[in-house]
């Protein structure tokens, strides 16, 4: 089967054709700056990467570009349409309505759209290109996988903010946790390499990118994880705070004349690392500042390391133990100095990392040494080939 990827974030769409029998990349590329002007990338494998300006004032637009480049008789990967036997749609927040992937209806639509108002900026995105998709391919089976819905296995304990119950009543305010695709992705892979029964595992996935969360996975399932009702919570990352103290928010309010709006803003746009070092969301420049002496560069990574530290061991003492951690995506997979410090001094736990092995980046590899009680490892993720399994998985049972 040939699967389409689409995941359509609020300015952009990115989106892979996989060849799901092989699970090769048959073709991949990314619009940007949809409804701004408009950027078309493309690359099928085993041809040259190009990139075009094109009009792009919704995402219907985007969709009309990458359906013509997957044609294209030069630069192209298909013939036809008729080629494509299924889409796969990342979508942001499913909500408490789904608890795992769900082939598309009218319905399911509907049950989507009414948890906009958890994903304002994503959800409306997804939207729009599943409905894009299905006026340009009417017929194609549609698949809908949530962010959301690895994590809807966490207990009432560890999903429950303690503030007043109505709220979660009437609201739904609750932690729902991000990044799922990526988490159970990687876990059924370390799995495999610890050679270990899934269901006979305590694990810990630590996903670091410019969005960064951590999921304690007992089992097989999630049973807590850093990021919240939205993705701001949890581990400082690239521009995001991550947790603080609630009450700053009304402190900086007063203080600087702002409002809830501009210092939510601030929170998810202006803080992270790149507010401590005043530098750079991009680890790698921090890394480069910290060299050069930059002491906010240190600072911002020392308070990132810290972080993902206190995760690892709060949730080895929630599960009540802990077989193997995964570091992955793009800080995870390629930051070796990240890795390193975040499980420094924690040898009291049976984690000991190889240095040598641990200078290994976006390749996977076991990092801690042969004496450690706690495998450690670097598992590449694939959210793109997750959403494309479970779409196959779904469409054709």
């Amino acid at each position: 089967m040939k699967v389409l990827v689409i995941n359509c974030g609020s300015s952009s769409l990115k989106y892979q054709l996989i060849d799901s029998d092989t699970e090769a990349v048959i073709a991949k590329g990314l619009c940007e700056r949809i409804t701004i002007d408009g950027r078309l990338t493309h690359q099928t494998m085993g041809k040259e990467k190009y990139t075009i300006d094109a009009a792009m004032p919704d995402h219907n637009a985007a969709v009309k570009y990458v359906l013509e480049a997957l044609l294209d008789k030069e630069t192209g990967a298909i013939e036809s349409l008729a080629e494509i036997d299924a889409v796969g749609h990342r979508i942001v927040h499913g909500g408490e309505k789904f608890a795992e992937s769900i082939v598309i209806s009218d319905e399911v639509m509907s049950a989507i759209e009414e948890c906009n108002d958890l994903a304002p900026l994503h959800n409306p995105a997804n939207l729009i290109g599943i409905r894009a998709c299905q006026a340009h391919m009417p017929g194609v089976p549609m698949v809908a996988v949530f962010d959301t819905a690895f994590h809807q296995t966490m207990p009432d304990r560890a999903y429950t903010y303690a503030i007043p119950y109505e709220y979660y009543e009437k609201y739904k305010i609750r932690r729902y946790g991000f990044h799922g695709t990526s988490h159970s992705f990687v876990s059924k892979r370390l799995a495999e390499l610890i050679g270990k029964d899934i269901k006979d595992t305590k694990m810990i996935v630590c996903h670091l990118g410019n969005g960064s969360s951590i999921t304690a996975i007992d089992g097989g399932k999630s049973v807590d994880t850093t990021m919240g009702l939205t993705p701001l919570a949890g581990l400082p990352m690239g521009t995001r705070s991550g947790d603080i103290d609630p009450a700053i928010i009304e402190f900086i309010a007063g203080k600087e004349g702002k409002s809830i709006e501009e210092i939510t803003n601030i929170l998810n746009k202006k803080s992270g690392v790149a507010g401590l070092s005043g530098v750079s969301s991009d680890f790698r420049d921090l890394d480069a500042g910290m060299k050069d002496g930059n002491d906010r560069c240190r600072l911002a990574l020392d308070v990132f390391c810290y972080s993902v530290k206190k995760y690892i061991g709060s949730y080895a003492a929630a599960m009540g133990g802990l077989d193997a951690i995964a570091f992955t995506a793009g800080i995870g997979e390629n930051n070796p100095y990240v890795r390193k410090m975040s499980t420094a001094n924690l040898e009291f736990m049976g984690i000991d990392i190889d240095e040598t092995k641990n200078e290994i980046r976006g390749e996977e590899t076991k990092i801690s040494t042969d004496s450690s009680k706690v495998q450690v490892w670097v598992v590449p993720t694939n959210e793109e080939l997750a959403i494309a399994r479970e779409t196959v998985e779904l469409v054709t049972k």
